[in-house]
């Protein structure tokens, strides 16, 4: 008996100090998060401003930056807490929300706005009413293939999972026909919107944009116990007392606000989403979503201000940053590939 009761006290010690740990390293991770995304966002803001400190023309320059910074904020809130929760209602570390062809659907607007009306397009799908239009009917179209998809007799995940991909490649496809008949002019002008660009956002969107993120998110974050259940699978979170189907659609709503008003403010960023819950994961080395979510915000601003302020002023080529990012990130993701063996 002593023998088993000192055994018993030694694994509630070691647990104990395994906790006290991992603690101890989640905070220390989330610590260099901050000090490296507060870094670069003041870099952002002050670095190589041609005025002198404290001036008006000083502060002038950095509230003109400071659009830029917020538009970084804004697409990292949305991508993060967006594939987080997507990759745990689908339990799938792999596929991210862009599977269900939000980008494609992104592209092919833009491109038949450009194929009909020319330039003039390009002027067209802009001001607060287009942005507008554009996250509803991406949202529209979203809770149309969730509701015809995962209500019924026959609802399957896996089989609106394939759709979205289907979809996604025949809106690709359609954008890519129209794309070849465009003439050169256009197709200059047309390409620079399609690349996922922080210049791209327009300030006049962030009144609507920014309450959007925030809401969205704020619901995420407050379903993240039923998000820790839902985590486990159907079966099991069914049998735990939680409404399975009600709260993915729920679920599934607000990633697609988040991934529409990410996608319509700066542009197609397929695979950041991939790398920042991925490195998220890694950090946090836990399943409890309200410590997820932090370090995956936090990791997705740190690597989108992080690549602009060294492109920007180290290799005064930011207009590569979102090609630089999508390549890490593919690359992160062939690797995920290559070590599971299977999506």
């Amino acid at each position: 008996m002593p023998s088993e009761r000192r055994a018993v006290t030694g694994g509630r010690v070691s647990g104990a100090f395994a906790d006290a740990r991992a603690r101890r390293r989640y905070l220390i991770v989330l610590g260099v998060l901050i000090v490296l995304s507060a870094a670069f966002a003041a870099g952002l803001l002050a670095w190589e401003n041609p005025m002198p400190f404290g001036s008006a023309g000083f502060w002038r320059i950095v509230d003109l930056r400071f659009t830029d910074v917020a538009v970084m904020a804004l697409v990292a809130v949305c991508q993060a807490v967006a594939t987080v929760s997507f990759q745990t209602v689908t339990t799938n570390r792999i596929i991210t929300p862009s599977i269900m062809g939000f980008e494609s659907l992104y592209r092919a607007v833009q491109t038949t706005s450009v194929y009909l009306f020319g330039v003039a397009g390009i002027v067209a799908m802009q001001g607060l009413w287009a942005f507008a239009l554009q996250i509803a009917v991406m949202v529209g179209l979203a809770m149309l293939l969730y509701g015809w998809l995962l209500r019924g007799r026959y609802a399957n995940l896996q089989i609106m999972l394939l759709i979205g991909i289907i979809i996604g490649g025949g809106l690709g496809a359609i954008a890519t026909f129209m794309q070849r008949l465009l003439t050169p002019s256009e197709f200059d002008v047309l390409a620079a919107r399609l690349f996922g660009n922080i210049s791209n956002a327009d300030p006049s969107y962030l009144p609507l944009a920014v309450p959007v993120c925030v809401a969205a998110s704020a619901l995420l974050w407050m379903r993240a116990r039923r998000l820790d259940v839902m985590a486990l699978g159907p079966d099991t979170a069914t049998s735990l007392g939680l409404n399975h189907r009600r709260e993915l659609m729920i679920v599934l709503f607000l990633v697609a606000v988040l991934m529409a008003t990410s996608t319509a403010l700066v542009g197609p960023m397929t695979f950041l989403g991939f790398l920042v819950a991925t490195l998220a994961y890694q950090f946090a080395d836990s399943h409890d979503h309200r410590l997820v979510f932090p370090l995956a915000v936090l990791t997705a601003f740190t690597i989108i201000a992080g690549a602009y302020f060294v492109m920007r002023n180290v290799f005064y080529a930011q207009g590569v940053v979102s090609i630089i990012i999508e390549l890490v990130g593919g690359v992160v993701f062939l690797i995920v590939i290559l070590r599971k063996g299977r999506l």
